[in-house]
């Protein structure tokens, strides 16, 4: 089977946010880069993550005012991971166990990248057909 290392998006790639950045700005950067998640900052050190899921969940449906809130306020800390040399298989049954669409990748317990649900289902939409 297929390593996560093999279908992580690396640290490096990471769109990060500092912590006090209000939810209104991290929302208009997911929405102009396209993405699902920011990693969350406190100074050099990524401490949590926030989803679209988050932003919805936590801030929209709570009635919170998105200007006001900082993103640290609704994130999901600290980050679920897994290591890099275990299977895609394996990353499918954390996220399913618990219930997570984004896992952090781990080499020697250092948060080295991420998988997403969404880099599952590109793999799996590849596999050969029988």
């Amino acid at each position: 089977m297929v390593p996560v290392k093999s279908f992580m998006v690396p640290v490096e790639k990471f769109v990060t946010v500092d912590r006090d950045t209000d939810v209104r700005r991290a929302a208009e950067i997911m929405r102009d880069r396209n993405i699902g998640s920011l990693f969350i900052m406190r100074g050099k050190d990524i401490i949590g993550i926030v989803t679209d899921t988050d932003l919805v969940r936590r801030s929209v449906a709570v009635g919170a005012d998105p200007a006001k809130t900082t993103i640290e306020q609704i994130m999901s800390a600290p980050i679920i991971t897994i290591d890099e040399s275990k299977t895609l298989l394996d990353a499918n049954d954390l996220m399913a166990r618990e219930h997570l669409r984004h896992l952090g990748v781990t080499r020697n317990g250092k948060l080295v990248g991420m998988i997403s649900v969404r880099d599952l289902v590109v793999f799996l939409t590849n596999l050969p057909r029988k």
